[in-house]
């Protein structure tokens, strides 16, 4: 059994799901119990079932299928109660939930409350987590009737990773890359949605948030702050229509998996109780121990008190302390709490606890018992249980039947003595029995004991109307009803000396008696987009939040015009309280139209000018926000020689911050924005995770490693924990040795540290490559280790600083090292991570050689296999360029000459191990950088120079000759840019072919700055870049500037002379400014560089060394840096761009033309059709022609709208084959073609593989179909012959025809013949001919039957195993085979006769002299 399912909205059901296909319900509380099976398997990722709060029939299974390797995730319903076969819902979820999953909630029609369904999907084009989406269907999936609704105002949102429907409201959750904070979504009807807004100094971190237990009017959530191995965290409730939150109370009590010490008193409103952090501050700075206490409220939290036992508070143990099963307070007794807690400051341990008891809803509190106990409640509060829960055995069972005034004691039977372990009773507290589940585990074999106590045998009379009391919830100090959402809250229940039991059978809620009350303050709320003042007086709109102008209102206005719009406040919905006469809270006011509407754009670029202090710009870092992030801020970090400032306008305005502190670096966390760690020379480190708004002290286990002649990398990131952290560090300094590297990790953020290595070079965190698949984890899988743990280091063979003859090793550890690391590789030159794969270089001394090995699972190498002939001297270099498209890019240094470097840059096949030629004589310098760089944001498209004079004789006294070349296929042809059509003054460039007339552009290696790129992944075929028309790269003074709009294809002069540029607003933007040259003006586009429009942003020129923006190039923002040449004068000039637009750009996904967006589709230059990497892709551009802005980050891939035929564009040369000056590919003289049988080892499901042709599929390429120029001659994998032999032999029903057709065929031929014979077709004879008619019947029909049962007999087997076989298949036993070639053909199962190669045979001895 895997899980035992309550009906939440039938009492009388429950559910056991099992690990198998089978499962069991019942529908009468267990009396009897009926199997159902379902197709697949349950899910182990997700709660199992979702239950229809209108409809109990209705139920879905979530499920899973694990039929290959790995578990795919689907989703299975029934609306009969398992009652026939559940039915298929949708494939690809995670998690599906009926849209009316509470009784509360309201779909909007009896429809959609019955069938909406809404799911958790997969990615159109991908199956990461970050593209997961919203899927609602009103038709369970079918015929692909869904839609996605828009969480954003016009946007559909990404990265969905839970649902959840509380009460009356729909909670989605979104999270995106960079970023661990979360988005939360609101509906109350699923097409309507709201993200919840926090305070700004809050925001919701991934699994860092729990959604408690709600009110029928708002959601209530506890946001995780402080330390992760000291949790504490904010309590917050939200408006009634989920918009915005306000703070309750702070430092509330949770624990690491997410349980916080919250509780409502079930049935009656307002009434809650919560742990606290008194010491809270404390405990957040320097990890003290906490101080818990308990506080509780009566009006819902906007208050709270201390409990009291006459003069002393008291303090509960809660639900992070659990003790027993179920709530931990309250039951559906009315009013009656039981608890275990101590008196005094604050809470002890639990052994030091008493049990108390209040029948007040906590207003009140008696001391029940002494010591821990389990408790529970029955007969709806007549009867409380409780058995003593400390250390030892007991033999008494306590239980009151007067609200725990007085106890009495029951024995144990047999005089057994237990340690219990649970008490429960049924969920509804209605029943007069318990159960114990208690073991006696001082024995030598543990004894289980399952003890019954039965109440109904006392014999108490029933309870009437004369033993029950009216007893209210809330009450002032005179005893008088308090209110709560506009009316008071009574109780009918039995008095506590009432001698009688309520013994109800079948359970209701109790029932509440509610009277209306006068409407007060506390009856409203804040209106839609309004929020709370500090001082909670009044409700204001908050910064840059426009108000919702009642219909036909302010169309046109002028500056005085007025219109009737909301005060700021309403009555919170389902508020019972009654209007006083007068003037009310809510009534409308006048507002003026600008105040409402705003103003409008102004149609400039405002520039803000910054001077600062120092001689130099050190540093700058962006902390970006992500599409998931609360706020509004855009924050950059700038180092100077005067210290560290941080500015979050995008540089309108900076603040120095750790004044006090030298700080050395400053490291962003590469994985999460929000997260960046200052350094100094010492242990001491600082670091925020919230951009910069709050910053920590805290101490690293050594001094950073700088020695600059052995450089080492000082902090390592987890791609996925950000609290785990690789800090390498300088240790025995003050020894005669000198100092070494020592590695530690911590996965608590600086807590608490781990030794991993000594005398180490890097180590690294091994990011493991995303399963679009689940796995199920092995039940004896070792919890102390996990791929998530591995790390590979560099470690010297001898702990010693010499290095000679002490070469690096590279190990390896999935549990930290706590175990002997796994060696891989000694005389490591270096590793190298990429995005898919990890590449080790490693010196062979014997041949003076350096050896390549790649793993695309970080687990298991493969030796690299170079070009015949390609050897890499161990003193040369190599760069690992890209390996982004399922293939590795790397140059290898073939001249180190200084000033005079290139290399080869050589292609992998899929994973690692094959490698090829791409390009000779690339262009790269003494530091390793190449002219090398891949389009962002378009598959496959890239650029490099190449060294033209590489071969010349005179190339020492030439020096470097350079030439651009693109391809638009990874790698597998280049060729030359072609010019743009004319220049600045409209006249043509130059004439004859590309090699004398092309486009050369400035490359990787000129940058000052090696972060800016020539493309943005959010401006889609769109590229900027430095260079000259001719035959040759020239100097980059000399060259202009140039654009690209649609992938490199075509190319516009944009500016005369060498510029740098920005893009923003994903690329409706573009922002150039000379580079490095006295200006005080920049020139950008709103067109793609159809026009470039100037705008002086200074009186003076200035010498401008940089341009920045936010990395993902989407702000309307931008940065100028600007410095004298010899230092000083330092300036920072914001440029800001929301002038020129108020009007957001509005996207249909469902029918795109509509908007202001339209489809574009790259392509390849040498094809016909809009195919590239094999497929065609449909990108959103924003039209050119339109005044507006995009604002959220929209997904540029629209739509693959087919897969094309493969051709040639599609394949690049195999290995030792190289490409011809005709395209073809020809294998190397005197070299092996490669050995495809490889791929059977590589590949165990693999059951085939082709001879080699000299072409290899592209890595990234869709293709099918068409010419395959990879495909020849197909042979079986070793041990896979009869799955190779069913795919290609012919199947029965083609042998039966081919065996059929023929003999029909030949006896109509031959009746046709024999009834013509006797005309001998004119009775026209030369020489001698031979007629059956001709001869005696003695001879002639003999011959006749002879030849049929020959051919019968011939074809009979065959006619047979025709036959079986398609019978095979008819029934899914066999598998249809296809002919490749004829020596395939022979090959076959033994079906076809070899026929002989002497035809003459077979056709006779006559010839054309016989005739």
């Amino acid at each position: 059994m895997l899980e035992l399912a309550m009906h939440p909205f039938d009492k009388k059901r429950a559910y056991i799901i099992t690990n198998t296909k089978s499962h069991y319900k019942t529908d009468d509380r267990g009396n009897t119990w009926e199997e159902f099976t379902v197709d697949n398997l349950v899910t182990l990722f997700r709660e199992p079932l979702n239950f229809n709060g209108g409809d109990s029939d209705r139920i879905i299974f979530n499920a899973m299928d694990c039929t290959g390797i790995f578990c795919e995730e689907t989703t299975m319903y029934t609306t009969d109660n398992f009652k026939k076969n559940t039915k298929f819902l949708r494939a690809d979820t995670s998690g599906c939930h009926w849209a009316k999953s509470t009784e509360l909630f309201d779909a909007g029609s009896s429809e959609h409350n019955a069938d909406r369904i809404l799911c958790v999907v997969k990615g159109r084009f991908s199956p990461w987590r970050k593209d997961y989406r919203l899927l609602i269907s009103d038709d369970f999936f079918q015929n692909e009737q869904e839609f996605e609704p828009q969480l954003e105002p016009g946007r559909t949102v990404k990265g969905i990773v839970n649902m959840a429907v509380v009460t009356k409201y729909l909670i989605v959750a979104a999270s995106a890359e960079g970023t661990d904070e979360m988005a939360l979504y609101i509906s109350d009807d699923t097409i309507k949605w709201h993200r919840a807004v926090f305070p700004h100094d809050h925001k919701l971190v991934e699994e860092a948030y729990t959604v408690l237990e709600g009110t029928k009017y708002s959601i209530q959530v506890d946001v995780m702050t402080g330390r992760p191995n000291q949790p504490m965290g904010v309590f917050f409730t939200s408006n009634s229509n989920g918009t915005y939150f306000q703070r309750n109370i702070e430092h509330t009590n949770r624990n690491t998996w997410g349980l916080v010490d919250f509780e409502k008193v079930y049935g009656v409103e307002g009434v809650l109780l919560v742990n606290i952090v008194e010491n809270g501050d404390e405990v957040d700075k320097s990890g003290v121990a906490k101080k818990i206490v308990s506080r509780i409220s009566f009006d819902d939290g906007r208050t709270f008190q201390s409990m009291k036992l006459k003069d002393e508070d008291l303090h509960f143990h809660s639900v992070t302390d659990l003790s027993n099963s179920g709530r931990v307070f309250s039951s559906p007794a009315p009013g009656i709490i039981m608890a275990v807690g101590n008196t005094g400051k604050y809470r002890k341990d639990y052994d030091e606890g008493n049990l108390y008891v209040s029948d007040d809803a906590g207003a009140t509190w008696r001391k029940a018992l002494d010591g821990p106990h389990k408790y529970e409640f029955g007969d709806q509060g007549s009867i409380l249980v409780a058995v003593k829960d400390a250390s030892g055995l007991i033999d008494e069972i306590k239980y009151s039947l007067d609200h725990g005034k007085k106890w009495h004691d029951v024995d144990i039977p047999d005089d057994h003595k237990v340690r219990p372990i649970q008490l429960t009773t049924t969920q509804d507290s209605t029943s007069l029995k318990f159960l114990l589940e208690a073991v006696d585990d001082q024995k030598p074999n543990s004894n289980g004991y399952i003890i019954t106590l039965d109440f109904d045998d006392m014999h108490e009379r029933q309870c009437t109307d004369d033993d029950l009391e009216l007893w209210h919830a809330r009450v002032d100090e005179d005893g008088k009803p308090t209110c709560v959402m506009g009316h008071t809250q009574s109780y009918s229940r039995r008095k506590a000396d009432a001698d009688c039991f309520m013994k109800e059978k079948n359970f209701k809620d109790p029932q509440v008696v509610t009277e209306a009350c006068e409407c007060t303050d506390l009856d409203f709320e804040c209106d839609y987009n309004f929020v709370r003042s500090e001082d909670r007086k009044n409700c204001d709109l908050p910064p840059g939040v426009t108000m919702i102008l009642p219909e036909g209102e302010c169309k046109a206005f002028g500056p005085d015009d007025t219109f009737k719009g909301s005060s700021g406040w309403r009555k919170i919905p389902g508020n019972d309280c009654k209007r006083k006469d007068g003037v009310q809270k809510d009534d409308p006011i006048e507002r003026k139209c600008a105040e409402a509407v705003g103003p409008p754009s102004s149609g400039n670029v405002e520039v803000t000018i910054k001077e600062h202090h120092g001689q130099r710009f050190i540093s700058k870092a962006y902390l970006e926000r992500t599409e998931s992030s609360a706020g509004s801020d855009e924050t950059i970090l700038m180092r100077t020689d005067r210290g560290v400032f941080m500015s979050t306008d995008h540089g309108k305005s900076f603040e120095q911050i750790l004044e006090d502190a030298k700080i050395e670096a400053i490291f962003p966390h590469p994985y999460f924005n929000d997260m960046v760690f200052f350094l100094t020379s010492s242990t001491t480190v600082y670091y925020s995770t919230d951009r910069g708004r709050n910053i920590r002290r805290v101490e690293a286990p050594l001094p950073p490693w700088t020695d600059p002649s052995y450089p080492l990398p000082i902090m390592g990131f987890h791609p996925k924990n950000k609290d785990w952290i690789i800090w390498t560090g300088a240790k025995g300094c003050e020894d005669a040795g000198g100092c070494h590297a020592e590695a530690s990790v911590t996965t608590d953020r600086f807590d608490n540290w781990k030794t991993l290595q000594r005398y180490v070079g890097r180590c690294e965190f091994i990011r493991e490559s995303e399963n679009v698949y689940k796995e199920i984890p092995a039940e004896d899988q070792d919890t102390d280790k996990g791929r998530d743990k591995l790390i590979y280091c560099e470690v010297r063979e001898k702990e010693s600083n010499v290095r000679e003859g002490n070469p690096l090793k590279l190990v390896s550890s999935d549990d930290f090292f706590t175990e002997p690391g796994k060696e891989h590789f000694t005389n490591v030159v270096e590793f190298a991570t990429m995005s898919e794969f990890m590449i080790v270089a490693t010196k062979d001394d014997d041949h003076q050689t350096m050896n390549f090995s790649a793993t695309a699972d970080g687990l298991n190498f493969a030796y690299a296999k170079f070009p015949y002939g390609f050897v890499v001297p161990h003193q040369m270099g190599y760069t690992v360029l890209d390996s982004s498209t399922h293939s590795v890019f790397i140059l290898v240094l073939v001249n180190k000459d200084d000033g005079y470097e290139y290399g080869s840059i050589i292609k992998s096949n899929s994973n690692g191990t094959f490698y090829t030629m791409a390009l000779e004589n690339v262009d790269t310098d003494h530091l390793g950088y190449v002219d090398f760089e891949k389009m962002f944001g378009i598959e496959g498209v890239a650029m490099v120079n190449v060294v033209a004079n590489a071969w010349s004789k005179n190339f020492d006294n030439e020096g470097k000759i350079l030439k651009t070349m693109i391809t638009h296929n990874d790698g597998a042809e280049w060729d030359y840019l072609p010019p743009p059509k004319a220049d600045e003054n409209g006249k043509k460039y130059c004439s004859g072919s590309l090699e004398d007339c092309a486009l050369h552009i400035h490359g990787y290696t000129e940058r000052r700055d090696k972060t800016h790129t020539y493309s943005s992944t959010s401006a889609v075929g769109v590229m900027l870049a430095t260079g000259n028309v001719g035959k040759y790269l020239e100097q980059k003074k000399e060259g202009d500037t140039f654009i690209t709009a649609d992938g490199g294809i075509t190319w516009k002069f944009a500016k005369k002379g060498a510029y740098m540029w920005e893009f923003g607003d994903q690329g409706s933007i573009i922002v150039i400014v000379k580079e490095r040259g006295p200006t005080n003006e920049v020139f950008y586009t709103l067109d793609e560089g159809d026009t470039w429009i100037s705008h002086k942003f200074a009186d003076e020129e200035m010498r401008i060394i940089d341009i920045t923006t936010v990395p993902s190039d989407n702000s309307r923002n931008f940065l100028l840096w600007s410095s004298d040449s010899n230092g000083g004068n330092l300036k920072t000039i914001n440029l800001d761009f929301t002038g020129l637009t108020d009007v957001q750009c509005q996207l249909d996904e469902d029918n795109v033309e509509k908007g202001d967006y339209w489809l574009w589709t790259p392509k390849h230059p040498k094809l016909p059709d809009n195919c590239l990497f094999g497929h065609v892709a449909q990108y959103y551009r924003k039209r050119t022609d339109k005044k507006c802005y995009n604002g959220r980050m929209i997904p540029h891939l629209h739509d693959i709208a087919k897969n094309c035929s493969c051709t040639r564009q599609d394949y690049e040369c195999d290995w030792n084959y190289e490409r011809q000056k005709d395209g073809t590919c020809k294998l190397i003289k005197d070299m092996p073609p490669p050995d495809h049988s490889l791929f059977c080892k590589e590949d165990a499901t693999r059951f085939e593989y082709y001879k080699p042709t000299g072409y290899r599929r592209i890595g990234g390429t869709t293709c099918s179909g068409g010419i395959e120029f990879d495909k020849s001659e197909a042979l079986p994998c070793p041990g896979h012959g009869d799955e190779f032999n069913k795919k290609h032999g012919p199947s029965g029903w083609a042998i039966f025809f081919a065996v059929t057709i023929p003999i029909i065929v030949a006896a109509g031929a031959g009746y046709w013949v024999w009834k013509n014979w006797a005309s001998k077709f004119g009775q026209i004879r030369l020489g001698e001919q031979s007629s059956f008619d001709g001869e005696a019947p003695y001879i002639k029909y003999p011959v006749l039957v002879i030849s049929g049962v020959v051919a019968v007999a011939q074809a009979l087997p065959l006619l047979l195993a025709s036959l079986w076989r398609s019978t095979m298949n008819l029934i899914g036993q066999g598998r249809s085979r296809r002919f490749t070639t004829r020596d395939s053909f022979a090959r076959g199962r033994g079906d076809y006769a070899i026929v002989d190669e002497d035809e003459g045979e077979l056709l006779g001895d006559e010839s054309d002299e016989e005739v």
